[in-house]
C-alpha cells in the first residue's frame, strides 16, 4: 500500500490522502517519521524533473489562447515566489502534489532551500494529519 501511495502521490491522484489515512491508522507515528523524509525524496526529484522539461500547452485550451491577456496568466506573472511558499505548499496541500511541484519547479529557488522547505512541509503534513486521526 504504501508503494501505491508512492506512485499516486508522483502521478497526481486524489487517492494518496486515502492511503495516508489508512496507513497512519495502521503504522501511527512510526508512518509519520518514515514517510516524511520518503516523500521528500519525491517531491525533489519531481521538482528536479519538472525544471529538466519544458512544456508546451496546447493553444486550443481556452484559458491559454492568448496568456498575455489572461487574467490569471498575469497574477501568476507578477507574483514573485519565495521560499517560504514551499512550505505552504507542502504543508497544506490545496494544491494537488504535482501541480505544486510545477510551481516550485518553475521559480529560481535553489536546490537546498527546496529540499528543507519540502522536509518541513512533508513533516507538518503528516504530524497534523496523525494529530486529526488520533
Amino acid at each position: 500500500m504504501i508503494a501505491l501511495n508512492i506512485v499516486s502521490i508522483f502521478l497526481g491522484l486524489p487517492l494518496s490522502i486515502i492511503f495516508d489515512f489508512i496507513l497512519i491508522k495502521i503504522f501511527g507515528l512510526n508512518y509519520v517519521l518514515f514517510f516524511s523524509p520518503a516523500l521528500t525524496i519525491l517531491s525533489v526529484i519531481q521538482v528536479l524533473i519538472l525544471r529538466k522539461i519544458k512544456f508546451k500547452f496546447s493553444r486550443n485550451i481556452l484559458f491559454l489562447k492568448k496568456p498575455e491577456k489572461n487574467n490569471l496568466y498575469k497574477f501568476f506573472d507578477k507574483i514573485t515566489f519565495r521560499s517560504f511558499y514551499i512550505l505552504i505548499i507542502r504543508s497544506f496541500p490545496v494544491l494537488p502534489h504535482v501541480f505544486g511541484s510545477y510551481i516550485i519547479a518553475s521559480s529560481n529557488i535553489k536546490k537546498k532551500v527546496i529540499l528543507l522547505n519540502t522536509f518541513l512541509g512533508s513533516f507538518f503534513y503528516y504530524v497534523f494529519l496523525y494529530l486529526i486521526i488520533k
